[in-house]
């Protein structure tokens, strides 16, 4: 009796961040496209409540967070980075973040840039549930902006992907060759890639 294909075998473990950074180093671009997801919510909590009120009405979460990968992609590629086996990517995303936010500050309080001569209430017009979304929200909207021009079938590959599926479990489940799954997800990292501007 054959058994059912659920208990075939169970979920391949999720990537760790040391080889997601090893295949990074080693130009994988979909190592990069796993790192953004993991650790953008985190980063846009993070950067939500460090700014202050007055300089979160110049710098945005979600700039803080572009930044941050933009840093941390440029580095990759100079070789600077490395993490033990069994560790994971937070403290270093964690103290570029709050370096960067401590320069936006810096640079605000800078001749003729200092935050604090804006008049009170100068800000008030933009609705303060903006700043106060969640990072899931955040994530959750960066996503559809993404996915949004895709076909459904396009959306069901990428969503799969990101899950952790394989490529051929994807090209099985949505019928598909696995030639025609790797061009949807590599014309996806190129988008996610384009909004970073890792390139740059």
């Amino acid at each position: 009796m054959t058994a059912p294909r659920d208990a075939e075998a169970p979920p391949a473990a999720p990537a760790t961040d040391s080889s997601l950074l090893c295949r990074l180093q080693g130009g994988n671009a979909e190592a990069a496209t796993l790192l953004y997801f993991r650790y953008a919510e985190q980063l846009t909590a993070l950067a939500e409540t460090n700014l202050s009120p007055v300089l979160a009405a110049r710098v945005s979460p979600e700039d803080i967070v572009q930044s941050v990968f933009r840093t941390f992609f440029r580095r990759v590629a100079l070789g600077q980075y490395d993490v033990p086996a069994g560790e994971d990517l937070w403290k270093l995303f964690l103290v570029i973040a709050l370096n960067k936010i401590r320069r936006a500050a810096e640079h605000h309080r800078a001749a003729r840039r200092d935050v604090r001569r804006t008049p009170q209430g100068a800000g008030d017009a933009e609705p303060e549930r903006g700043r106060d979304e969640n990072a899931l929200t955040v994530l959750r909207l960066v996503l559809e902006e993404l996915l949004a021009p895709l076909p459904p079938s396009h959306r069901a590959i990428v969503e799969r992907r990101v899950e952790g599926w394989e490529v051929a479990e994807i090209a099985e489940a949505v019928g598909r060759s696995k030639r025609s799954v790797e061009r949807v997800l590599h014309e996806f990292r190129q988008r996610l890639l384009g909004v970073l501007d890792v390139r740059g």
